[in-house]
């Protein structure tokens, strides 16, 4: 029987598009735009956000 994986929650920050492309204003010695690329802090470009994991700690 396959398990099903539950899909992961979007990112609040970017919803869902957590890569983009930043045109720089400047032009390449071939004549096409210059372009950055930018991803979400939040995520670091997954697009998603992760599950709260529980801390456990060792010692008192």
């Amino acid at each position: 029987m396959p398990q099903n994986t539950p899909p992961r929650p979007i990112c609040g920050h970017c919803d869902g598009f957590p890569t983009v492309t930043i045109t720089t204003g400047t032009r390449t010695p071939n004549g096409q735009r210059q372009t950055i690329t930018a991803h979400c802090p939040a995520c670091r470009g997954t697009g998603h956000t992760t599950t709260a994991r529980a801390h456990t700690r060792i010692g008192a």
